[in-house]
C-alpha cells in the first residue's frame, strides 16, 4: 500500500493557454478511498490519467509513496486501473481476462490461476470464470474489470467513471460492493465521478473541481455542512442547495417578510467588499414551513409589512416519495422569480398550485459573498 501525493500538479494541453488542471495539491493517506468529483470538463479525468502515466505533467510533481513518478512510465508505477467502457477481451474467458496481466509479466500459470480464483471468490465471479464477456450483464463485466486490478494487487487503484455504463438500480447495488471491497482490501484508491452522490456516499474525502482548479478536499459529511463557496454548495447535495441573493438589512438579511439572524462578522466582511447583498443558502431539508394556503395562488404574493412570516412560494411541482416529499416552487426574491426546492412531510404534502410560506431553520443556513462566492459564516 501507498500514499499518493499531487503537488502543484498541472497539466497544460498543447495549444491549449489554460491548465486543464492547475496547480493540483493533494495528499491521500495509505488506504484511502479519495473521490474527485466535478463537471465534464472540470479535469478529474485529466488528474486521473497524469496519476496513471496516460497524460504528462508540465508542472510540479506527484508521488506514489516516497517515489517520485512524475515522469514514469505506467508500467513502472505499480497502478492498477479500472475503466469506464470494462476494456476486456471479448474472445478471452473470464479467467483469462482476469490473469492476462499477470501472463504477460511472466507469472507462472498456478500462481496466476490462485490469484484468480481468490479474486473470483471475494467479487461472487467463480461460477463465471469459463465464460466469455458477451455472456454476462453489465454489473458482472465490471466486477471482471475489478477482478483484473485486483490479481495485480498494486499499490493503487484508479478508477475512471466505472459505474457510468450500468442502470439506475444496479449502479446503487455495485457502488456498494466497490466501496466494501476497498475497505476489505485497504488499497489507495482515486475514483473518478461527475455523480456527486457516488461521490458523497463511497468517499472517505471527495475532491471537488472545477475549471481544472481544486475548490475543497474534504470528509463528505464536512463538505455537506460546511462548502467553502457557492460553487460547492449548489454542486454538493441532491437535490441541490437553495442559493439566494437578498439584501443585508440590520442585524441579518431580509428573507420575505422576516429578517434572519447573520453574524455582525459575517456582514462586515460583506460590506468590507463593497456588496449591498448576500448570498444565502439553505438545503431543501433545512426549510420550516410557517403557513399554507391552499388557494390557488395564480402570482407571486409580494412582500407587506403585515403579511405572514418568511418567503411566499408557489408551489409548481411536488415529489411524493413516500416518507418525504419535495416541493419545486417560484418565490419573488427583490423582484425577480427563484426556483426553490422544499423538503416537506410526505404525508402532508400541499397542492399545486398553492402557496406557502417557508423560512430557513434557526442555525441552519449558509452565508456567501455575492461578489466573490466565498463563505462567510463559520
Amino acid at each position: 500500500m501507498a500514499t499518493v501525493t499531487y503537488d502543484k500538479a498541472t497539466r497544460v494541453y498543447p495549444g491549449q493557454d489554460k491548465p486543464a488542471v492547475d496547480q493540483l495539491d493533494v495528499a491521500i493517506e495509505d488506504g484511502e478511498f479519495l473521490v474527485l468529483v466535478g463537471p465534464s470538463g472540470c479535469g478529474k479525468s485529466t488528474s486521473l490519467r497524469m496519476l496513471a502515466g496516460l497524460e504528462d505533467v508540465n508542472g510540479g510533481a506527484i508521488r506514489i509513496g516516497e517515489r517520485d513518478v512524475t515522469h514514469l512510465p505506467p508500467k513502472d508505477r505499480d497502478i492498477a486501473m479500472v475503466f469506464q467502457n470494462y476494456a476486456l477481451y471479448p474472445h478471452m474467458s473470464v479467467a483469462d481476462n482476469m490473469g492476462f496481466a499477470l501472463k504477460i509479466a511472466g507469472v507462472n500459470k498456478s500462481e496466476i490461476r490462485q490469484k484468480v480464483e481468490d479474486a473470483a471468490k471475494i467479487l461472487d465471479l467463480t461460477e463465471y470464470l469459463g465464460r466469455k464477456p458477451k455472456a454476462l450483464s453489465g454489473g458482472q463485466r465490471q466486477r471482471v474489470a475489478m477482478g483484473r486490478a485486483i490479481v495485480r494487487e498494486p499499490q493503487v487503484f484508479l478508477m475512471d467513471e466505472p459505474l457510468s455504463n450500468l442502470d439506475a438500480k444496479l449502479r446503487v447495488q455495485t457502488r456498494t460492493q466497490i466501496a466494501s471491497l476497498q475497505r476489505r482490501l485497504g488499497i489507495t484508491t482515486v475514483y473518478v465521478t461527475h455523480d456527486q452522490v457516488e461521490a458523497m456516499t463511497m468517499g472517505d474525502r471527495v475532491a471537488v473541481l472545477k475549471d481544472g482548479l481544486l475548490q475543497q478536499v474534504d470528509s463528505p459529511r464536512n463538505m455537506y455542512d460546511r462548502p467553502v463557496n457557492l460553487f460547492v454548495a449548489g454542486f454538493i447535495g441532491s437535490p441541490a442547495m437553495n442559493l439566494i441573493e437578498v439584501p443585508i438589512t440590520d442585524g441579518g438579511v431580509k428573507f420575505g417578510n422576516s429578517v434572519v439572524p447573520v453574524s455582525r462578522a459575517a456582514l462586515a466582511i460583506a460590506a468590507d467588499k463593497g456588496d449591498t447583498t448576500v448570498t444565502v443558502g439553505v438545503r431543501p431539508e433545512h426549510f420550516d414551513v410557517v403557513e399554507q394556503n391552499s388557494a390557488a395562488a395564480k402570482t407571486l404574493t409580494k412582500a407587506t409589512s403585515d403579511a405572514p412570516a418568511g418567503l411566499p412560494v408557489t408551489v409548481n411541482v411536488v415529489e411524493e416519495l413516500g416518507a418525504d416529499g419535495y416541493v419545486y416552487g417560484s418565490a419573488d426574491v427583490g423582484g425577480s422569480v427563484k426556483d426553490l426546492v422544499v423538503r416537506v412531510n410526505g404525508r402532508q404534502v400541499p397542492e399545486k398550485g398553492s402557496l406557502v410560506h417557508v423560512i430557513p431553520r434557526a442555525g441552519e443556513t449558509h452565508v456567501f459573498a455575492t461578489s466573490t462566492g466565498e463563505r462567510l459564516t463559520n
